[in-house]
């Protein structure tokens, strides 16, 4: 995928980037990996790349310390530690993360990336967010720099996600006794801003990812960036 953001002449390309790993643990990673302008490109990757290494770091040490091979690595040894205590366990390892640049416009470069790790227990745990970049610098947008009045959208958000969910239930019965918040990924596609609540992030388990969308008609006037 080739990318200008013009009129500063900032080139940018993405191809899909592919680590694996089956000697003890099964691991497949494919990201969307930025070239072009040097700056740009390296501050894209670095953050699509820290958010990998916080997916699979299973350790206390800093996520900021690690590389894409080295936590690759880890998640391995972390496993034979593992195996090396509970060797009568079954349990095979895997971790997978999947990338896609699902949007991308002159204000706003959309980065969807779906992990899922299981290591045990009843389930695994599946995690997706949406990173929102600045085509021109690379920088890693806040909720701020998307949105013009956070409680004004908030409200539109409100309504939409109750169109979303069981009217039966109140509010309070999906934010843990609080009333109605963001999510902590906005992402966006052709139609409209996303907004994704990932498990346990409202609710209880069973209720599953919550993902709804708002068009564009209806978002623009809270959009810095579309």
């Amino acid at each position: 995928m080739a990318f200008s953001a013009c009129k500063k002449d900032v080139q940018l390309a993405f191809d899909q980037a592919k680590i694996e790993q089956s000697t003890n643990t099964n691991i497949e990673i494919n990201y969307p990996k930025a070239e072009g302008t040097p700056e740009i490109a390296k501050a894209i990757n670095k953050e699509i790349e820290l958010f990998i290494v916080s997916e699979l770091n299973m350790t206390e040490t800093d996520n900021a310390l690690l590389t894409l091979p080295k936590v690759v690595q880890q998640f391995d040894d972390e496993y034979k530690a593992f195996k090396s205590e509970f060797g009568e366990s079954s349990q095979a390892w895997t971790a997978t993360v999947d990338g896609e640049v699902a949007y991308q416009s002159e204000s706003v470069i959309c980065v969807m990336l779906e992990s899922y790790l299981d290591t045990g227990g009843a389930h695994g745990n599946g995690n997706i967010a949406y990173l929102n970049f600045d085509p021109k610098t690379g920088a890693l947008l806040k909720l701020e720099d998307i949105i013009k009045d956070v409680a004004a959208f908030k409200t539109l958000a409100k309504a939409h996600f109750k169109n979303e969910t069981d009217n039966k239930e109140q509010i309070e019965d999906y934010f843990f006794g609080e009333d109605f918040q963001l999510p902590a990924n906005l992402g966006f596609d052709s139609k409209g801003i996303i907004l994704l609540y990932n498990n346990y992030e409202i609710a209880s388990y069973a209720q599953g990812i919550t993902k709804f969308t708002i068009p564009y008609e209806e978002a623009k006037a809270f959009l810095k960036v579309h």
